[in-house]
C-alpha cells in the first residue's frame, strides 16, 4: 500500500484489496463463495475508478446486511435447461453468485441457439454491470444487460419516483484485451453517485433531481427525499420504463415500486431480477463473422479517428493505471472499510 499525501488516498495492490473486501464480507456473515464473487465484482469497479461501485459498495453492503432480509449462504439453483432461456434463483442473496453461476449456461446457450437469455430472480443487486459484460465478451459474443431497482426516479413530466435508476449496458467483442462496452443509469446520476455526493456534503449537477415538493434541487439529501430525475427528458424516462418491463414484469420479478415496498424503509440494497442476454456473432451474422467484426473495427475508427472516445475508454486507461500501481482508494473510506473487517 502507498501513500499520496496531496489527495489522501491510498493506493491498493489488487490482490490485497481483494483479499481485504473478502475479510470485511465474510465478517459481515457472507459465506465463502458469495464473499469471493461480490469481492471479484467490487474490486473491479475500484480498479477502473468507478468510486460509486468500488469498495465504497462495501459499506452499503454492510447495512443491507443489517437489514435482515438477505440470505447471507443460499446457494443459487440453476433450472434446469430450457432451450435458450437460462433461470437462476439467487433465493434472496446477493447476485455477483448467481451470475456466475449461469454464465457457463448462457454460453452454451447463445453458441447453440445464435442467442441465449439470462433470468436471475429474487437477487440483492448491488454492483455495476459491466463486469458481467466483460464476462461475456470474454467467450466472443455480443452482451446486453438490464436491472431495475428501488423507486428513486420520477417519470418525465412527474415528480414521484416510479422507476428505479434502471441501467443499461451493452458489450461487443474486439481484438485484444478491452471490448467495447457502455453502462449507464438511464437516471440523470447513478445512485451511488448521489450517496457519495452526500457524504461529502458536495451539491449535485443542476438536472438530477427534485425535493419533495417538486422543486428542481442540487442538493443531494433534498433529491433523496424528492426523487431523480432520467436523463435526457422523455427519453430516458421511455428507456427506463423499458427496463422496468423488460427485467421486471417480463422476467416475473418484482418492478422498482415493488422493491421499494418490499424494503419497507430500511434502506436496503434493491431486491429484484435481471435479464442478461448474450448474442453470438457467428450464429447471426448469416456467415464470414470476421469480415462482419472487421466493418465494427471501421465503425470504431471513424469515431476515435476525429478525437472522439468509445465509451469505457476512461475505465481502461484507469485499469492499466491500477493493475500497475494498485487502486486509488480515498484514505477515509480505506479505513471505514478496515473498520469494518475487524
Amino acid at each position: 500500500m502507498s501513500t499520496t499525501p496531496s489527495t489522501d488516498t491510498v493506493r491498493i495492490p489488487l490482490p490485497e484489496l481483494h483479499d481485504l473486501a473478502c475479510r470485511v464480507l465474510r465478517r459481515q456473515g457472507l459465506s465463502q463463495p458469495h464473499a469471493e464473487a461480490m469481492a471479484r465484482t467490487i474490486v473491479a469497479g475500484q480498479r477502473d475508478d468507478c468510486q460509486s461501485h468500488g469498495v465504497y459498495r462495501l459499506v452499503t453492503c454492510a447495512h443491507t446486511i443489517r437489514a435482515g432480509k438477505v440470505d447471507l449462504q443460499a446457494e443459487p439453483v440453476l433450472a434446469p435447461a430450457s432451450g435458450a432461456v437460462v433461470r437462476v434463483d439467487a433465493r434472496y442473496a446477493f447476485s455477483p453468485l448467481a451470475f456466475e453461476r449461469g454464465l457457463p449456461a448462457l454460453v452454451e446457450a447463445a453458441r447453440t441457439h445464435g442467442l441465449g437469455a439470462l433470468v436471475i430472480q429474487h437477487c440483492f443487486h448491488f454492483s455495476a454491470l459491466w463486469p458481467e459484460i466483460e464476462a461475456i465478451t470474454a467467450h466472443g459474443l455480443a452482451a446486453l444487460a438490464l436491472t431495475p431497482s428501488h423507486a428513486w426516479v420520477a417519470p418525465a413530466g412527474g415528480h414521484q419516483p416510479v422507476f428505479g435508476t434502471n441501467p443499461i449496458a451493452f458489450g461487443w467483442p474486439r481484438p485484444g484485451p478491452t471490448p467495447f462496452v457502455f453502462d449507464f443509469a438511464t437516471s440523470a446520476i447513478a445512485r451511488g453517485d448521489l450517496e457519495l455526493h452526500r457524504r461529502a456534503g458536495k451539491p449535485l449537477p443542476p438536472g438530477c433531481g427534485v425535493d419533495a415538493q417538486g422543486q428542481p434541487s442540487t442538493d443531494p439529501v433534498a433529491i433523496a427525499q424528492g426523487a431523480m430525475l432520467a436523463f435526457g427528458g422523455h427519453k430516458g424516462s421511455a428507456l427506463s420504463a423499458m427496463v422496468e418491463l423488460m427485467a421486471g414484469a417480463l422476467i416475473g420479478d418484482w418492478m422498482s415500486r415493488e422493491s421499494l415496498a418490499f424494503d419497507a424503509g430500511d434502506g436496503a440494497a434493491p431486491c429484484h431480477g435481471e435479464l442478461i442476454l448474450a448474442f453470438d456473432p457467428a450464429r447471426l451474422s448469416g456467415g464470414d463473422p470476421a469480415a462482419h467484426q472487421q466493418r465494427a473495427e471501421e465503425l470504431f475508427a471513424a469515431i476515435t479517428g476525429q478525437g472522439a472516445r468509445l465509451p469505457s475508454q476512461r475505465r481502461y486507461e484507469a485499469r492499466a493505471c491500477s493493475l500497475a500501481e494498485g487502486a486509488a482508494v480515498p484514505r477515509a473510506l480505506y479505513e471505514e472499510i478496515l473498520a469494518l473487517a475487524q
